[in-house]
């Protein structure tokens, strides 16, 4: 299987890069191709809302990271997603890579001169599995929307594209608690099987 690991977090030590590894770990242990990416590092230009590639299927912007990245995406098999929270969302980095994907997500849109459309997902058949941590404490990071804002975002992407979110992985109270725990490793190992 080919995996790409979309890691939305700035530091390559933090506990999503932890939780992360994990998986990545299980997998490469198992046989699967992994690549990975972190959204904090890439060169994209944030989408101007022009609108053309929803009818061309091309981003008018010149080439760089967000194509790149998007033919990795094309390529795999399956996806794992990680991103701490901001402000219960994914950091900007990460959301600016999936405006820039969005002719390459899905298609039908709506064009003046036709009827609307349903639009149609161009990722069918892809399975993913959705990682978040945040500072708020463990149950009020779900209650308050906090990880599973994160988490509700990444979602969305992942409907509207349709791909197939298997299992998700949140972890509260970073700050109470920095390192990971057996809990953490299990539920990971656990999110890593449902790939199969």
């Amino acid at each position: 299987m080919n995996i790409l690991i979309i890691n939305g977090s700035p530091r390559k030590q933090g506990l999503v890069s932890q939780l992360l590894g994990i998986m990545k770990d299980e997998a490469l242990q198992r046989g699967d191709s992994v690549e990975e990416v972190f959204s904090n590092y890439l060169t994209v230009k944030p989408c101007m809302g022009c609108m053309v590639c929803r009818s061309t299927g091309e981003c008018v912007l010149p080439e760089d990271d967000a194509q790149r990245v998007l033919k990795q995406l094309q390529a795999a098999d399956a996806v794992i997603m990680g991103a701490p929270c901001y402000w219960g969302n994914m950091p900007g980095t990460m959301k600016v890579l999936f405006d820039r994907w969005v002719y390459g997500l899905m298609t039908g849109f709506f064009k003046p001169q036709e009827p609307a459309r349903i639009p149609k997902p161009l990722m069918k058949g892809k399975r993913c599995i959705l990682v978040s941590t945040c500072s708020m404490p463990f149950p009020l990071n779900i209650w308050l929307n906090h990880s599973r804002g994160t988490i509700r975002s990444m979602r969305e992407v992942c409907n509207n594209a349709g791909i197939k979110v298997v299992a998700t992985v949140e972890r509260g109270g970073t700050i109470q608690h920095p390192t990971l725990t057996k809990k953490d490793v299990q539920r990971c190992r656990k999110a890593i099987s449902r790939l199969k």
